[in-house]
């Protein structure tokens, strides 16, 4: 292969690189396992992860129409947490509500902090 050949073959690859963006491990993984909500963990910039099965809500509170649910073990994209209304379960009491993609989980139920493993800077 010629040199000018090599030279516009490296440009053509950097180009297509440059469109495709970053790609970073987590996009990788999310990417590659749609079946496991892969398409709501790219969507956003944090991931949660709730230790059982856990409703998603409209809103904060138990008071909001139940959207759906999150099976435990399964990583969900997460964008902010708000103050909602106080949940116990297990002997523990928080009022942290995390905003999924498609709708707001109690942090009583995901692994990590009270913030379910959100920076305490990541308010709604």
């Amino acid at each position: 292969m010629s040199t000018l050949a090599f030279a516009r073959a490296a440009l053509v690859g950097a180009g297509a690189l440059a469109l495709l963006g970053p790609l970073t491990a987590a996009t990788a993984v999310a990417a590659s396992d749609a079946s496991q909500g892969g398409a709501r963990i790219m969507a956003a910039p944090f991931t949660v992860v709730p230790y059982e099965t856990v409703n998603v809500r409209s809103g904060p509170a138990r008071s909001y129409d139940k959207v759906g649910s999150v099976t435990a073990g399964e990583p969900r994209g997460a964008y902010c947490w708000v103050r909602g209304e106080a949940i116990t379960d297990h002997g523990y009491t928080n009022n942290v509500w995390v905003k999924l993609v498609e709708g707001y989980v109690s942090a009583v139920y995901l692994k990590g902090n009270e913030y379910g493993d959100l920076p305490a800077s990541a308010t709604c």
